[in-house]
């Protein structure tokens, strides 16, 4: 039997979250057998990023439960089960946490849906929860939410179970007190550290760097390091007697910055050095009949490419919406193999330039405004992205189409001015990884500010 549960929390200083809302599906390997979902008054102030995330706020949880009101029905849902969670050291620590102040000693088996997916479904691009479950085809509501993460791990695990035929796995994957993982020096290191976004490096003894990474929230982000079980966690586990980080506010920011400082310093156990952030690229050319053709190709650096992909898959999805989105030829973007006319001419959702019934001229103005909004090249501009405190934004600069460097700025700074700006700007490596990194960025996150720049 397992209780397959997600917990939501107020944020805060390592071991002393506390519970907002949890929610526990008890599963005995074939169908939901008793629920339990709650919200819970955790007498505690919420992180505003935390709110903001959840949407669970100090008003809704006031005439909730404390946790000693349901500690009772908890312990009695998950009798005699396996804990199943996606990221299990994280909710088991929480739970046992709580009962630990309620006085009582809380034990429970577990398993880590994260752990199972890695072993189970590999090269999947992300194992986080949300875009797991969409790569996999599983649905999922109220992101972020006990209810809906707990019904998405249940519909995973079933998939998991399916998977594992000889049932090996799941079986040797189960932990009776995964809290013990944790040595208590790496529970010193997490104590100090921010759940920020930011760059972070793993030293040992001498003060030697052996990881460089970036994360949206580091001290989870180690925490994850610290109970991994494969063999880089266990090497990194062994040898790190530090931890230092630094603040970027932006994601971007921070992708690049870990691209620079893994570059730069060469760390032992940073393997994406040995090969290329990308494999594959947009490529551009004109055929015979002048228009315009888009091609997803593989990676070649000597070719001049629009945009790059981190797999072919990528680049596939992202030609797919563009000719829905620009009304371009299957056929002339390579999505459709005929010496003929393409499907979408079939059903009129192509104008005819497959078989020259569309102007090229009309054509090739379509194709070249997506090219012109997926590559920044001979662009002066600025890309403006969240900042390290609340008052304050990062600024990448593109000059020329080549990135310059970031820097960070007052909100009542106003940032036009391409010397003005050069002045906050803290040079960096232009290179093909990060011209990946920019593009692939601002094509998942069209919201971004960026601002075209003058030269006076």
């Amino acid at each position: 039997m397992y209780a397959i549960l997600d917990i939501e929390t107020t944020g805060g200083k390592y071991n002393e979250e506390g519970i907002t809302e949890i929610a526990i599906y008890k599963y005995d390997g074939h169908e939901i057998v008793d629920q339990f979902i709650s919200l819970i008054n955790p007498e505690r102030e919420i992180q505003p990023f935390v709110v903001n995330l959840t949407g669970i706020n100090g008003n809704m949880l006031r005439n909730a439960p404390k946790f000693y009101e349901v500690a009772k029905r908890i312990v009695e849902i998950t009798e005699e089960c396996i804990l199943v969670a996606h990221n299990a050291q994280f909710d088991y620590r929480i739970l046992c946490t709580e009962f630990r102040r309620l006085g009582f000693d809380y034990e429970r088996k577990s398993l880590c849906t994260v752990e199972l997916s890695k072993d189970l479904i590999p090269n999947q691009p992300s194992y986080s929860l949300g875009k797991l479950v969409r790569s996999l085809g599983i649905p999922v509501t109220d992101r972020h939410r006990a209810s809906g993460d707990a019904l998405a791990t249940v519909k995973l695990f079933k998939m998991l179970l399916d998977k594992d035929t000889n049932k090996s796995i799941i079986q040797n994957s189960v932990r009776l007190n995964p809290k013990h993982q944790l040595e208590p020096r790496h529970i010193d290191i997490i104590a100090e550290l921010p759940a920020i976004t930011g760059v972070y490096y793993i030293h040992k003894e001498d003060g030697e760097i052996i990881y460089i990474g970036k994360s949206k929230n580091i001290k989870k982000r180690i925490n994850q390091h610290f109970t991994g079980t494969n063999a880089k966690s266990k090497k990194i586990q062994a040898k790190v007697t530090a931890v230092t980080y630094e603040a970027t506010g932006s994601e971007l920011v921070a992708l690049l910055k870990e691209s620079e400082e893994i570059k730069r310093v060469k760390p032992i156990y940073n393997r994406a050095l040995r090969r290329s952030i990308f494999t594959h690229a947009l490529y551009s050319f004109e055929d015979e009949n002048n228009y315009i053709n888009l091609k997803i190709d593989v990676a070649d650096g000597r070719k001049k490419s629009i945009t790059t992909f981190s797999n072919r898959q990528s680049g596939k999805n992202f030609i797919t919406k563009a000719v829905e989105d620009y009304s371009l030829c299957q056929k002339l973007t390579g999505l459709y193999k005929t010496k003929t006319s393409c499907f979408n001419y079939e059903i009129k959702t192509c104008e005819g330039a497959c078989i020259q019934k569309e102007s090229p001229d009309l054509y090739n103005n379509r194709v070249n405004t997506l090219i012109a909004k997926n590559s920044y090249d001979n662009k002066n501009m600025v890309i403006i992205d969240k900042g390290r405190d609340i008052d304050e934004r990062s600024a990448i600069l593109i000059e020329n189409g080549v990135f310059k460097g970031i820097g960070f700025f007052n909100l009542n700074y106003q940032i036009n001015n391409l010397n003005i700006l050069e002045s906050i700007i803290t040079p960096m490596q232009n290179n093909r990884d990060t011209q990946h990194i920019i593009q692939s960025y601002l094509r998942k996150n069209k919201r971004l500010k960026i601002v075209e720049l003058t030269n006076s």
